[in-house]
């Protein structure tokens, strides 16, 4: 049974289960309803981290609502994106597909995070949330957002203040974080993989 007070858990274990369906005979049946319930999870993780990435909760938010409501009507993901490519929207603003791969940068960003944050000392989150911020989102912002985050980084809360909010203990937390880091990379690469075998790329 899933701890509602545990976040980091729950987000760990969704992503498991992600990761078996990927890893399976079958990779090509992730569910849209499953997906994005995993990513669901994640969002108050993003609320945790304050002002800095307010604009990224709210993109990111949107995103996952959108494929939740997808779900209800398109099986999986490959399905999902097909349908995109039939109809020419791939590229679309609201499009499932593109609100896919915004998603994806957000699973992406957290992975680059909780890998800072195992190899960063000290209790500061600002060196960990500003390396996964230039490596995953800043590409793809303009200028004021970028000046926007670069700014609410002083604003971050510290280590032991984020864990203390996700109401975990360091030892537990690293677990989860490396639980979810093992489990969320060929995730990333199986929708990677969907946006590069229909030749639609992924840095738009």
């Amino acid at each position: 049974m899933a701890d509602n007070h545990k976040p980091l858990r729950q987000i760990s274990e969704a992503f498991r289960e992600l990761e078996a369906t990927v890893n399976s005979q079958t990779p090509d049946d992730v569910k849209v309803a499953s997906f994005s319930r995993a990513c669901s999870l994640i969002s108050p993780l993003f609320g945790c981290l304050g002002i800095a990435f307010k604009f990224a909760e709210m993109d990111y938010v949107a995103k996952v609502n959108d494929l939740v409501e997808a779900s209800k009507s398109i099986g999986t993901l490959q399905a999902m994106v097909e349908r995109d490519v039939q109809a020419n929207t791939v590229k679309k603003g609201g499009s499932h597909t593109r609100n896919l791969l915004r998603v994806k940068r957000g699973i992406d960003m957290v992975k680059v995070l909780f890998e800072q944050i195992l190899v960063t000392e000290g209790n500061s989150l600002r060196d960990p949330a500003s390396k996964a911020y230039a490596q995953v989102f800043a590409p793809h912002h303009g200028r004021v957002i970028r000046t926007a985050v670069a700014a609410g980084m002083y604003a971050l809360p510290t280590k032991a203040q984020l864990l203390q909010k996700l109401n975990e203990d360091e030892p537990s937390a690293r677990i989860q974080m490396q639980s979810y880091i093992t489990a969320s990379a060929p995730v990333i690469l199986y929708i990677n993989k969907l946006f590069l075998s229909r030749e639609l790329g992924v840095d738009w």
